[in-house]
């Protein structure tokens, strides 16, 4: 794989790191999906040069040239229709795949960005291979044409609000009390009855009351007014109940230099080994995968041979599960970074993600996928030195965490010197290593930095040896509520 072009990076700027993650996402995504030769217009980002810089690469080999430097006008056109053919076959490759919501929306978005004429196009033996400058070209959208709204329909609203003024008009009358005239019955009119006349009879003098004393008129004594009972004292609000030595918002605000993680992910081909299997069952398979034991097999059982070699759980699946729900259990402002060991000659090294960008790294593990290009192998001395040089382990404690099943088969250098170097220039960088294999052929990395080796070797060992790596590194205090 050769470099066309490296571009200046500004590890600061949030938004180019995650536009980044996306595209190796995107990447990731499309692989499986497209021929080789559809995939070379597609060139990989790396970070290099202690993240300073972006680095383009191809595995299409010949001198890179600019598109816009080539004089030839005719073998330009022919480039150009190159390229336009090959991303219509990017495009039918998307349509026919099974999507989820969030790789639809993945696709959505940088689907434009990839057709983008401000990307840097270049050209290697008339072979066109697009370098995203995480640019877009905003296209003014024209301006929407609203139809007239027809006459009936105006008409229509008008007697729909006349309707519903009559049928108002019409309730406030029935049952507004006040709407309503107050009807007072009529006085009955009397008849005069006629009588027979009556003899006048004189009228007899009234008696004279006798006087009375006069009674004093009695004492009212105003009721005692009834005192107001007080307010009911509100019930106390219940504690909330904090896990011992969890960490305050305002302990992490305070602290302007916290500490930072880098995850050291083996993802050779020796991951894809089952862990059901015994030690000594494992190595056979080395062997035959090596040197080719096993030509005697038949067909049908080589494959057999195979299917059970690398059924699950295998080394690489369980290691997934537990990073990834490790990763969970890590401080929030403390921030990660993922070196992968996929094949020689040197490890992958990803931005530092923050906590809210912890669902890209997980699913930037869970994607990860052994290959054997390159011949495959097991770069741990350059993602351990790449890893260190990521890392202060000077002014603040600074961690690593190694999962891995072996040792590096890339690189002749001794890595326990580099690990004694490592130790002697940063005291306060601390390594701790889950090893898969259970070899205890890469302990001194742990030894000379003051950290520790965890053997894991089956599903529950996993879960069990990855939560003591985390915790023995102080970096899982919960937050407090």
């Amino acid at each position: 794989m050769q470099r066309i072009t490296r571009i200046a990076f500004d590890s600061n700027n949030p938004d180019i790191i995650s536009q980044l993650e996306q595209y190796h996402s995107l990447l990731l995504l499309l692989k499986p999906h497209l021929t080789e030769r559809t995939f070379s217009i597609l060139a990989t980002p790396k970070l290099i040069d202690n993240q300073q810089y972006v680095g383009w690469y191809t595995d299409l080999e010949g001198q890179p040239l600019l598109l816009d430097n080539i004089v030839n006008q005719s073998q330009k056109d022919e480039i150009i229709q190159t390229l336009q053919t090959r991303l219509n076959d990017i495009e039918t490759a998307i349509n026919l795949m099974p999507l989820s919501n969030e790789e639809q929306n993945l696709v959505s978005m940088w689907l434009p960005k990839i057709k983008s004429s401000s990307n840097l196009i270049y050209v290697i033996n008339n072979e066109p291979v697009i370098v995203n400058t995480f640019q877009e070209d905003v296209q003014p959208e024209p301006a929407p044409i609203v139809a007239p709204t027809p006459f009936w329909r105006w008409w229509h609203f008008l007697l729909l609000a006349l309707f519903l003024v009559g049928l108002l008009g019409l309730l406030w009358y029935l049952f507004c009390p006040l709407a309503k005239p107050k009807i007072v019955p009529a006085e009955p009119v009397s008849t005069p009855v006629i009588s027979a006349p009556v003899e006048e009879k004189q009228p007899e003098p009234a008696p004279v009351p006798a006087t009375k004393p006069q009674e004093p008129e009695p004492t009212v004594v105003p009721e005692p007014i009834a005192k107001s009972e007080p307010a009911p004292t509100p019930a106390p609000v219940p504690k909330v109940k904090n896990p011992p030595n969890c960490i305050t918002k305002e302990e992490m605000k305070k602290d302007s230099n916290p500490s930072k993680m880098v995850m050291v992910f083996d993802n050779s081909l020796s991951m894809t080994v089952t862990l059901n299997e015994p030690p000594q069952e494992v190595e056979k398979y080395f062997q035959y995968m090596s040197y080719g034991y096993g030509r005697n097999m038949s067909e049908q059982d080589r494959i057999a041979y195979e299917k059970r070699m690398t059924r699950l759980p295998t080394r690489l699946s369980s290691s997934k599960n537990v990073a990834t729900s490790s990763i969970d259990k890590i401080q929030q402002n403390i921030d990660i970074s993922l070196v992968t060991l996929t094949s020689c000659p040197a490890a992958d090294v990803s931005p530092f993600y923050n906590y809210t960008n912890r669902g890209t790294l997980k699913r930037k593990i869970k994607r990860l996928t052994p290959t054997a290009a390159g011949g495959g192998g097991t770069p741990l001395y350059s993602g351990l030195q790449k890893a260190s040089q990521m890392l202060d382990g000077v002014k603040r404690d600074d961690y690593i965490l190694i999962i891995s099943d072996g040792e590096d088969n890339c690189s002749k250098n001794n890595i326990c010197t580099l690990a004694n170097y490592i130790a002697s220039q940063k005291p306060r960088l601390k390594i701790n290593i889950v090893d898969i294999a259970g070899e205890h052929k890469i302990d001194c990395i742990a030894n000379a930095t003051g950290g520790k080796v965890y053997i894991a070797q089956s599903p529950k060992d996993m879960i069990k040896q990855m939560n003591k790596a985390v915790s023995s590194l102080k970096i899982n205090r919960p937050t407090c509520q």
